[in-house]
């Protein structure tokens, strides 16, 4: 007989006001749930602190249209009633927009997550490419130029990752990233390999003069359709 508690999973949407890191969205959205008085399952690693989960995470410098979570309850709740108790609660800049409940025994938005989609607006010809980015990105292979602290440099082919690139507009990208195993390529370095811009071997980079903004997050299902988070 299984006799493990039940856990009760929500998945929410919300946005985060400005550019912030993770680790600050990590902890807005610990503190939401303190706050909030739900009953909420203990973390594994801490038991004092809720159990979530977040991801991909938004990257250095990044903003954002909409963001998903994963909340564990110990004990059933509505999700009016669990939208309401988050937004009460919500850390300044934070704003709850849904919530509904998933099956516990459905991956993580961690895992399920397989394509996100970026736009990236800013004065792209102050680098002069060498030519337009839908025809750049046709190419077989895409490389960014990555520098050590060393000074020794490496090329990585970020072209498996790229699913679609388009230029609606002059001062305009738009970006579908995919999933390879684990792996994920930063749209700031699929950029800089269009503007021929070499790129630190570091967390922290971003490109001036652009703002790059994460806009869906999608799934893909058994015959290979897209579905947005």
């Amino acid at each position: 007989m299984n006799t493990a508690p039940k856990i009760y999973k929500m998945r929410i949407a919300f946005t985060v006001a400005g550019n912030p890191d993770y680790k600050r969205i990590i902890s807005d959205l610990r503190e939401m749930v303190l706050r909030s008085g739900l009953p909420f399952e203990p973390a594994k690693v801490n038991k004092n602190w809720p159990r979530l989960a977040y991801g991909p995470v938004l990257g250095y410098k990044q903003y954002s249209l909409g963001e998903i979570a994963d909340l564990y309850f110990s004990a059933p709740v509505t999700e009016a009633d669990t939208q309401a108790a988050l937004g009460k609660s919500a850390p300044d800049g934070v704003c709850v927009l849904r919530v509904r409940r998933v099956p516990y025994a459905l991956p993580s938005v961690s895992n399920l997550v397989d394509v996100m989609q970026y736009s990236v607006q800013g004065d792209f010809s102050f680098y002069t490419p060498a030519c337009c980015a839908e025809e750049f990105f046709r190419k077989k292979h895409i490389y960014v130029t990555v520098v050590s602290p060393s000074g020794m440099t490496m090329q990585r082919d970020v072209k498996p990752f790229i699913l679609q690139v388009t230029q609606p507009q002059i001062d305009k990208i738009d970006l579908f990233l995919q999933k390879q195993g684990d792996r994920i390529a930063k749209p700031e370095h699929v950029i800089a390999a269009w503007l021929h811009v070499e790129v630190p071997a570091e967390e922290q980079f971003t490109l001036p003069k652009f703002k790059f903004t994460r806009e869906k997050l999608y799934w893909r299902d058994r015959e290979g359709n897209l579905n947005a988070l």
